[in-house]
């Protein structure tokens, strides 16, 4: 035991060693160093040593005999709040609940990342850019049942015309909590809709989870920016606003598995409005213009072993709006991946899409693919592939290219993206 957790756990008890002048363990005599704090700690029957009168001041505990001493401890009243936390998962083994101990302990968690990146875009739009993004994320205990999470994100520019132009938004704040038999998930929360196939975004809203091995998932809201449903031109030849919310949007998945399958499939409903101007004349937006978009999904992935994983999804989408097909697939592999925590990790993955317009909203595409009236603006096809790689902990850098070409026109582009990215 060593000398400074001795004499912890004998001031937190709040009684005097002097108190105690019997000498209950053979090994600790009168006038060593740890005498009062042991005899004090024996006396208040917080520790009982060895059942040859021995106390072992000299050999290592396990974390199990550690968590005993402190759930006696607590017992007696004693202020051990950071050690009830260190050894929460141990003294749950002994019965000994610390919810309330940890929130005291650690009553607002703050952690965060830092990302830089830079993109070079090649083909029929050529665009670079370079960022650096900060995000603090703050995460506070209500009670034993429910948590609050806010996150503020800061960008910087740090491309065109070298200006710096910065932006500081409160992008993320969102509860979560448990109804019941339910999950409930209610705010402003980041939405991944089939793997970021169909969304990828901020939502507004409440989800509800139902399930452990076949798991149900609800959710009701506003959807931001939808920026790829958006680029056709009306009825009367008016360019529509590029950059609509879906006032509306709700959403339904089920998902299980089977063996080393993952199968799933869910509906998605985005009901946006648009505004056509006057072609360029110089008027402002006039014609509102309401629009629906209705996507299924259906897929599975396969795990070869803890490594390598094959995912496919098929969706279809109803829209009138939408140009070219309906339907898309996208295939995935992956190979394992850089964390954070772990030096020297790496990853791989590649994936092949074939995506007409209807079949997606706010599709995840780092680069040029990831902003409005692009090749991806009305359905595309290609390939990307991305490499991550931890340097060090908590610093993972990632390298992604792509390859897309519309299938509406004649547009392509090619992207490189690369980042690397701080947390903490």
């Amino acid at each position: 035991m060593k000398k400074s957790l001795v004499l912890a756990m004998a001031m937190a008890l709040g009684v005097t060693a002097s108190a105690y002048a019997a000498n209950p363990f053979s090994d600790v005599p009168a006038g060593h160093w740890a005498y009062d704090s042991v005899n004090k700690l024996a006396a208040a029957g917080v520790i009982d040593g060895y059942g040859d009168a021995t106390f072992g001041g000299d050999k290592l505990m396990t974390r199990y005999e550690m968590a005993q001493i402190v759930a006696k401890a607590m017992a007696k009243g004693a202020n051990v709040d950071k050690l009830a936390a260190e050894f929460a998962d141990e003294l749950d083994t002994l019965g000994v609940r610390v919810a309330n101990l940890e929130k005291k302990a650690d009553a607002v968690k703050i952690t965060g990342e830092v990302r830089y990146h830079y993109t070079d875009n090649g083909g029929d739009d050529k665009a670079n850019g370079s960022k650096l993004r900060s995000r603090i994320w703050f995460t506070g205990a209500i009670n034993e049942d429910w948590t609050y999470t806010g996150m503020i994100q800061n960008e910087q520019d740090l491309y065109h015309d070298n200006a710096g132009d910065e932006d500081t938004k409160f992008q993320r704040a969102y509860i979560n909590g448990k109804l019941g038999g339910l999950k409930v998930q209610a705010g402003r929360y980041n939405l991944n809709l089939v793997d970021g196939n169909v969304y990828d975004n901020r939502f507004d809203g409440i989800q509800v989870t139902y399930g452990k091995d076949v798991k149900i998932v609800a959710g009701y809201g506003k959807a931001d920016q939808t920026v790829e449903a958006s680029t056709y031109k009306a009825a009367d030849d008016a360019f529509v606003n590029n950059n609509p919310n879906a006032d509306t949007t709700y959403y339904a998945t089920v998902s299980g598995n089977v063996g080393a399958l993952e199968l799933h499939g869910g509906y998605y409903a985005f009901d946006y409005e648009k505004y056509a101007d006057d072609n360029g004349a110089g008027k402002a937006w006039k014609t509102k213009i309401d629009d629906d978009r209705d996507i299924w999904n259906i897929g599975a992935e396969y795990a070869f072993d803890k490594n390598v994983k094959l995912r496919f999804d098929y969706l279809s989408g109803d829209d009138d709006a939408a140009k070219g097909d309906d339907d898309g697939y996208v295939a995935k592999l992956s190979y394992k991946g850089a964390k954070a925590s772990q030096p020297g990790s790496w990853g791989l993955v590649a994936r092949y899409y074939d995506m007409g317009q209807a079949a997606y909203i706010d599709h995840t595409m780092n680069g040029y693919g990831d902003s409005y009236n692009n090749v991806t603006s009305q359905g595309f096809k290609g390939y990307s592939v991305f490499a991550n790689y931890a340097f060090a902990k908590n610093i993972v850098g990632q390298v992604e290219w792509y390859d897309l070409e519309s299938k509406e026109g004649s547009k392509d582009v090619s992207t490189l993206w690369s980042q690397v990215v701080f947390t903490f």
